[in-house]
């Protein structure tokens, strides 16, 4: 078995990163994630583009990266390398980024992104859950009460700790 890791000769092959279409997609993203910023924050999407248009500019640089790197990691790998780096105290501009991008709330943001994602079922998960039948409907209730309860037991706990 070789242990040794295999670096191609062309930096894309195996990977096609269509690029202007993720960036028309992350613009609509953009756009959909001020509103919601907005709504969430009563900050409006023109105080918070500033810090929206960093954000975007650090995605598509990380997906350039992942494009063109001669081995293979993942984009998101690449995009929170490109975000953690532009925002580490001390680098150029690292303060602007910060100050602009404290204007958004992220949870906001996140939550059209999970609810999509909780919704975003595909032809595969259906033929599944059609041949797992009625017991997959009662593990599915038992994980989900069983992290709800969770969730409250900790939280509890942390709240009594620190309350």
């Amino acid at each position: 078995m070789n242990n040794e890791i295999a670096i191609s000769d062309t930096p894309a092959e195996g990977r096609s990163i269509d690029l202007a279409s993720h960036a028309v997609q992350l613009l609509v993203v953009c756009a959909v994630a001020l509103v919601g910023n907005w709504v969430a924050t009563k900050v409006s999407p023109l105080e918070a583009l500033p810090g929206m248009a960093c954000l975007y500019a650090m995605t598509i640089v990380g997906l350039v990266i992942a494009k063109y790197m001669p081995f293979y990691l993942p984009s998101v790998a690449w995009i929170s390398l490109v975000a953690i780096i532009a925002t580490i105290p001390g680098v150029p501009g690292a303060a602007v980024v910060n100050e602009a991008v404290g204007k958004l709330n992220f949870l906001a943001m996140a939550t059209p992104a999970l609810a999509y994602a909780g919704l975003a079922l595909t032809k595969n998960e259906f033929t599944i859950a059609r041949k797992s039948g009625w017991k997959i409907v009662v593990v599915a209730i038992c994980v989900m009460f069983g992290t709800y309860i969770g969730s409250v037991v900790i939280a509890d706990l942390v709240l009594r700790i620190t309350g």
